[in-house]
This record gives structure tokens, sequence and C-alpha cells, in this order.
């Protein structure tokens, strides 16, 4: 059989070959300052701590459903922080659990006062995190408000590492800090989910921040300023990442949002596949929906950094998918010799390329930590033929449950699997 070529096919592999290159490009910007913000950050922690301050009250938002497995440890580890008793309240809301998640609480309440217990009427129930943070915000007494998911042990350090940094800025509307895999030597899974998120937040979260003054709201561990919450209205409950939306409109205000990375909590990740993609679907979704809500706004938005980051996030979904998809496509139809492309060039080495680009940027990203593995490099190498790959699964069930079944959003919540120990790296000071 002759193999079937065109100059349309040679024109849509070199389009795909070009957009991948752009994102990759700005990926290793993005690198190349995450690794500059980290050295700033260590400095400025030490800075930070030399500091005597008069610490504000905060309220802790912490959302549940159905969590009987995990919170117990989470109120353990928010009561064990390090801050002053009396200005620190915990407000656990109640969405409709229907395991001994409330009993469990209830018990603590009774013997910490600073637990109250808030649960919403079995008519509002199921409406989705957004509600239940909005609810609980009606509840909170003070003027700052942070937020922690069910499952988290936030270090002893990391409320007093967020709050500082937030006062220390009065154009700071919030600070976010690092969130690190609590279960992840629990199976292979795990192992590539810790390395993503840890390069998700050196390569993205810091070296965003270093180069544009730009982080998005992570779903926890993070302090917002309850005035400037207000102004914006809430959190949206339509919004299935109610983090990344809650952004957009923070910095359409004027405000930023600081990414501090020594400010550590501990979370559980999914370990069954099937929970990772309904996740991870669920993320996407959430996603298309920010895209759906401002990427025509974005034109039109005073703050052109952010504008640009909506932009991107339209070409990271959709243009990059496609540019990936059609990648895969003529290197498989090419290989059992069914096409046959006419342009010339060192098509293995820039592969190759991409691959060593891809494994020293996780590498790099993933040697910060103290807890650091050489295993950790086979894994970061088998993730790239493996669980990078599964992403676009993920995005094309998202888009057909968006676009082509049209389904709507519910508390999809992760399903947990027992506590596990929290590997904690030695705090400093």
């Amino acid at each position: 059989m002759i193999p079937f070529s065109s100059s349309l096919l040679d024109i849509l592999f070199l389009l795909s070959v070009a957009v991948i290159w752009m994102m990759i490009v700005y990926q290793l910007i993005l690198t190349l300052m995450g690794f500059f913000y980290r050295r700033l950050s260590l400095k400025e922690e030490e800075q930070l701590r030399k500091h005597v301050i008069d610490l504000p009250g905060i309220s802790v938002l912490i959302p549940m459903r159905n969590e009987e497995l995990v919170i117990e440890g989470t109120l353990s580890s928010v009561l064990s922080l390090d801050y002053p008793s009396e200005k620190l309240e915990v407000i656990v809301i109640n969405d409709g659990s229907t395991d001994r998640t409330e009993d469990i609480v209830r018990r603590i309440a009774d013997r910490d006062s600073r637990v109250k217990v808030l649960s919403l009427p079995v008519t509002q129930v199921g409406r989705g995190k957004s509600r239940a943070l909005n609810e609980g915000l009606k509840m909170a007494s003070h003027g700052f408000i942070a937020v922690y998911d069910a499952d988290n042990n936030p270090e002893p350090l990391c409320l007093k590492h967020l709050i500082r940094q937030l006062l220390a800025d009065s154009k700071l509307a919030a600070v976010i800090g690092k969130f690190r895999t609590k279960n992840k030597y629990r199976n292979w899974l795990t192992r590539f989910v810790s390395i993503e998120t840890l390069a998700f937040q050196w390569i993205v979260q810091a070296g965003r921040y270093k180069t544009f003054k730009i982080a998005i709201l992570p779903g926890t561990n993070f302090i917002i300023r309850r005035s400037v919450l207000e102004e914006c209205g809430g959190w949206d409950e339509k919004a299935i990442t109610e983090d990344s939306e809650l952004s957009v409109r923070i910095y359409q205000k004027g405000y930023r949002i600081k990414f501090v990375p020594y400010a550590t909590t501990w979370e559980q990740e999914p370990e069954q596949l099937r929970v990772w993609v309904r996740q991870r679907t669920r993320w996407v979704r959430g996603n298309f929906y920010v895209m759906r809500k401002f990427l025509r706004q974005s034109l039109g938005f005073k703050n052109k950094i952010v504008a640009m980051e909506l932009q991107y996030l339209f070409l990271l979904y959709y243009l990059f998918l496609v540019a990936i998809v059609l990648s895969h496509v003529f290197f498989l139809l090419s290989a059992v010799g069914i096409i046959a492309l006419q342009v010339p060039g060192p098509y293995f080495a820039v592969w190759a390329m991409a691959f060593a680009l891809f494994f020293l940027e996780v590498s790099l990203s993933i040697s910060y930590e103290r807890d650091a593995r050489l295993s950790d490099l086979v894994y970061i190498a088998l993730m790239y033929f493996t669980y990078c790959q599964a992403w676009i699964y993920v995005v094309f069930r998202a888009l057909i449950l968006d676009y082509v079944k049209k389904e709507g959003s519910v508390w999809d919540k992760t399903e947990r699997f027992g506590e596990v120990p929290v590997l904690k790296q030695r705090e400093r000071g």
C-alpha cells in the first residue's frame, strides 16, 4: 500500500508541533522563575519570623459531606495549629452527611468550644461546596477567612505563615499555601499525583507569581480578607471549581493573591483510577465554566495578565489538546505506513528534547522537598507515557459531559480511603 500524503497533512503536522512547543517554552520559563521564587521565599520566611505582630482573629471554614473517615484527623490538626486559641474559630459545615460525620464533629465540639457545627437544612443540601462556604461565611465572626478541605492536616505554623504574609501587604486579598500528598506511597497512582501536584505548584503557581504576580486560589489552605470576599459577592454557587472562578473576580477588583510555599497542608489524594478520573473531570468541567463566564469578558480586563492567563487556559484545554491528539495520530499512522509526511526534520530529536525538558523540569520541582527520593525519577519518566496521556481522556470526557450530554453539576466529592499517617517534613524554627 502506498502511504497517503498531502500538503494539508504537512501543514496540520507543523501547526501541531508549533503549538506544542509554544506551550513547552512557556512551561520552561515558568520553571526557571519558580526556581528563583523558591529561593526568594526562603529568605522571605526568615525575615517575617523576626517580626512580632498582633495576630488577628481567623474563622476557619471546613465544608464536609460524608467525611467520617478523615474529619477527626483534620479537626485534630486544625485545633493544634500554633495560633492563639481565643482568636481562632472553626466552623464545620455539614452538607447532608448520611454517615457518622456529624456525630464525630459534635463530639469534638463538646470538648472544644472553638468548634461550631452548621448543619444545612434538608431542603438545601447537595448544592455544592460554594453553597456550603457561603452559609459558613454568614456564621463567621472574624475578618479573615481560612478554608480547609475535610481531609486536610495543616502543619502547626501554616496559619501563622499565611496571615503574616497577608498582613504585610495591603494589596493582597488572599494568600495561598502549598498542599502535599499524605498518602503518597500508597500506590503508583498516588506517587504520580504527588509528583503532579508538586510540579504544578512549583512551576505554575510559583513561576506565575514570580513572573506576573499572579496566583490562583486552590480549594484549600488559604486565607482571604472577609471584606474582599463580601465585595466580590461570596462564592459563585454555579461554579464547580469555585476557587479559580473567585480568583478571576478578585483580580477584576484590583487585588492580588500570593503563593506562600512554606505554609503547608497535607491532603489525601485518590487511590483508585476511577476516583481520580471523576475528580479530574470535575476540575476540567469547572475550568470550562470559568472560560465560558470570563473568556469573552477578558478582552476588556484592565489586568491584561489575568486576561492572558484565561486565554492560556483556553489554549491548554482546546488548542493544545488538539495539537497533542494530532501529533499522536500522525505518529501512529506514519509508523504503520498509512500516511507519509513530506516535511523533513529531526523529529525524533525534537520529541526526545520535549521528553528531556519534561523530565528535568519536574525533577527540579520535586527536588525542593526534603522527602524527595531517587525512585521518584523513575515515576517521572513513566508518567510522561502513562499518567500525562490519561489527561487526554479526562478532557474529552469533560467535553462530552459539558457539551454533548449537558449534565448539571452536583457535589461530587472525592471518595476517601481512610486515614493515613502524615509524612511531614520537619518545620524550621
